[in-house]
């Protein structure tokens, strides 16, 4: 195998894998349901795949201003519950739903964004499809945003 030096050390070995290696962190949340694990009397903390799924998922429920010091971050979904069932308003929580994940998660790449219109029930079943960068898996989220009269 050949080495690359650099200044006093060599290194050695596969350096592609190194790299690859090197780029995954691992990530952890809270788990806002709060389960207790049974043996140690502890919160469950939600690690890596889940817990990039739940900070999406708390990034689009979040309105505009419930954030300290980010007045911005926030999808303002529910500032659209109220707007006439359409297209237009389809197009338009689409656009805030894509926008809020490009600037506020970089760890994750949209995919595909699928929006329900259930009249009947004053609500809309959004479904967000998207990948972790660093761990090449698909996931996605599911969210029902529902009018209360």
């Amino acid at each position: 195998m050949a080495g690359l030096y650099t200044g006093d050390k060599q290194i050695s070995g596969n350096l592609e894998q190194a790299k690859i290696v090197s780029r995954k962190k691992p990530h952890r949340d809270l788990d806002l349901s709060l389960k207790i694990h049974p043996i140690r009397k502890d919160i469950i903390p939600l690690k890596d795949d889940a817990a990039v799924k739940n900070a999406v998922r708390n990034l689009l429920i979040t309105n505009f201003y419930e954030r300290p010091f980010g007045e911005d971050k926030g999808a303002n979904l529910r500032g659209l519950l109220f707007e006439p069932v359409g297209v237009l308003t389809n197009i338009e929580l689409r656009d805030n739903i894509r926008f809020c994940i490009e600037k506020y998660e970089p760890r994750v790449i949209v995919d595909s964004i699928d929006i329900t219109n259930v009249v009947d029930d004053n609500k809309y079943i959004v479904d967000v499809f998207f990948t972790i960068k660093e761990f090449g898996t698909q996931s996605s989220v599911e969210l029902v945003l529902r009018r209360l009269r």
